[in-house]
């Protein structure tokens, strides 16, 4: 063969090679959407020294603005400005230096109009919150996956069970059934931490679903089937940490890419610094710069590429799956200026979307602050519509475990925490519950009393906001003796092939826990179609003793809650509640299915709740 030829040959070979090879380890987001009212791109491009080429990019609605290089030559921030007359499709961005030429297929899809499509959850849902590691194992193909560590093993409470979204996903009938019409998922991200990675915190791809859980595609195809059975997925994100394991830590882009990089301080947890008007600086970076833990490294949201990086990719998800709602972890750990920006971009783009934030703290002054709409004394403007209702957690279980008082009612605490909803801009758009992932669940709150179970389960079905349940609360899952998380995200009875008690079926359930399940299922039910639970107007009436009662109520129809925390009968003078009453002269018991005559008084069983129905 001529000498000629093969040299033509082996250049060909060349070219071809530095066309598909080169440098190009990854580019974030992977896709993008055209259609946003927000027209910039942000692009991470990652590989080695792909920080010292040039690029270019030819599509037609597509110009590159600029190009930020940093600290690490492996990184290159591409801006790109994508206008209403970009067309979907895709196109290539080319890489080039010194002869080298490498290009990467980039896509851009076309953004869904459906006003479905991301709407996100209100008060009309009532939410389930899965630990899915915990919840079923579906798939046992994917309880170890190689080059993930942290491999199965069941007998520890901190390990890995094999949950997965397949799980969840068979599980879908028995949610809808149970009057659910939206679930809460922890994180369930890629986790690629060698111990305690179960619980989805430590994020170590903000790209990719856990390979232990399922797929992107999987969690897509999740959330369709979920909508297709009226339950939104509402999506737990984390922005003020990642985990240690994450691939850019062995190469940070930039050297203020995390706050404390070298200390590795932690926290001081110092929330109220936020708000309070006599905080030191040096206090308020205590908080917010200091680490979770040593795992935990903290994003530094003031350094614009990150804090760009990371609003994008919670647009990203809600686009990619049709999400119905997020919930913000640790709120406010973050800088408290970028979530504010966070949440601005991300309602400019689904407007009938919804956000909540994680404010662990029995004070109401501190949770309103965050949400939008209040006008803070410091003039700081937050764009979150949502926030979680510690203080009216922590005040209902002050009630429901408080020995008898000196003096007023044992429901004081709860009566007088609703009291501060003034401070609130939209008291109605807080999202309510009697425990979670990360407390005591609530049977075991009220040391395994069914009666006082039943008045907390009451309370929140009825009461302003949007009421969220932890998995197995149905069923009276308990831990006593001990609040280890790892207990308290027990495994879902039934959820695995060897559970002897299995709650989607009700074999192996005793009585109480299949009256518990029984219960919460049928005034769930209730309350889907009742529109004035979920939009009415709020009364409450001064407790007296043991009893407190209030109404929902609108234009066409009234509920009476009313409950007796005394251990004996109680009568009650209905002539009080005059006001509300109006011409009504009976009424049903939503939970006994009794009648009661409400011209005069009524009897209070012991220990007990009534969600009654006015005629």
């Amino acid at each position: 063969m001529p000498q000629r030829f093969l040299t033509s040959v082996l250049l060909v070979l060349t070219l071809v090679a530095q066309a598909t090879a080169g440098p190009i380890e990854r580019i974030e987001p992977p896709f993008w959407w055209q259609g946003f009212k927000h027209t910039e791109l942000q692009l991470m491009a990652h590989g080695d020294d792909i920080g010292t080429f040039d690029v270019s990019i030819d599509h037609s609605g597509v110009s590159l603005q600029r190009v930020d290089r940093v600290d690490s030559e492996n990184y290159l921030f591409l801006y790109l400005n994508i206008d209403a007359a970009a067309k979907p499709g895709k196109f290539d961005i080319v890489f080039e230096k010194d002869g080298t030429r490498v290009t990467h297929t980039y896509e851009l899809r076309e953004k869904n109009n459906d006003p479905g499509h991301a709407r996100g959850f209100t008060p009309a849902d009532a939410i389930y919150l899965i630990t899915p590691d915990r919840f079923a194992n579906g798939d046992l193909s994917n309880d170890t996956i190689e080059g993930l560590g942290d491999a199965l093993d069941r007998a520890d409470d901190f390990g890995r069970h094999g949950g997965d979204l397949t799980g969840i996903e068979n599980s879908l009938n028995y949610i809808a059934n149970m009057g659910f019409t939206a679930i809460w998922l922890n994180p369930i991200l890629e986790n690629a931490m060698p111990r305690l990675s179960y619980h989805g915190y430590a994020t170590t791809n903000f790209y990719k679903v856990d390979a232990r859980f399922g797929s992107n595609e999987q969690y897509r195809e999740f959330v369709s089937k979920a909508k297709s059975k009226g339950i939104g997925v509402v999506m737990d994100m984390i922005i003020n940490h990642t985990g240690s394991e994450h691939w850019w830590m062995d190469d940070l882009p930039a050297t203020d890419w995390l706050n404390l990089p070298e200390a590795r301080t932690t926290t001081s947890h110092a929330r109220t610094t936020n708000q309070d008007p006599y905080a030191s600086e040096y206090d308020k970076a205590a908080h917010a710069d200091g680490w979770f833990a040593d795992t935990m490294p903290d994003l530094n949201q003031r350094n614009p590429l990150i804090a760009d990086y990371l609003t994008q990719n919670a647009i990203w998800w809600i686009e990619y799956l049709g999400l119905s709602g997020i919930r913000m972890d640790t709120h406010p750990y973050p800088d408290k200026h970028y979530m504010t920006e966070w949440a601005r971009r991300i309602m400019q783009e689904y407007p009938d979307f919804n956000l909540t934030g994680e404010e662990w703290t029995g004070n109401p002054v501190i949770v309103s602050y965050w949400q939008r709409g209040k006008q803070n004394h410091d003039g700081y403007v937050s764009h979150m519509p949502s926030m979680l209702d510690f203080p009216i957690q922590i005040a209902l279980r002050e009630v429901l475990t408080a020995e008898e008082p000196k003096w007023g009612s044992v429901w004081t605490p709860v009566y007088e925490m609703l009291g501060n909803d003034l401070l609130y801009p939209d008291s109605d758009n807080l999202v309510i519950f009697p425990d979670n992932h990360d407390m005591s669940r609530i049977y075991t709150q009220v040391s395994e009393d069914y009666d006082l179970f039943r008045m907390a389960i009451a309370y929140y079905v009825t009461m302003r906001g949007t009421p969220a349940f932890y998995y197995g609360t149905e069923v009276l899952m308990s831990h006593p003796g001990t609040d280890s998380h790892g207990a308290i995200r027990e495994e879902f009875p039934g959820g695995w092939g060897d559970h002897k008690k299995n709650a989607l079926t009700g074999q192996g359930l005793t009585d109480k826990e299949k009256n518990a399940q029984t219960f919460m299922r049928e005034i769930l039910n209730w309350r889907k179609d009742k529109s004035v639970i979920h939009s009415g107007k709020l009364m409450q009436f001064t407790p007296i003793g043991n009893v407190y009662a209030y109404f929902r109520y609108d234009d066409t129809d009234t509920v009476m809650v009313v409950f007796n925390r005394d251990i004996e009968p109680v009568s009650l003078d209905m002539a009080r509640f005059e006001e509300r009453l109006g011409d009504s002269t009976s009424a049903e018991d939503v939970i006994s299915g009794k009648r009661f005559n409400i011209e005069s008084s009524i009897t209070l069983e012991p220990r007990s709740v009534m969600i009654l129905e006015l005629n």
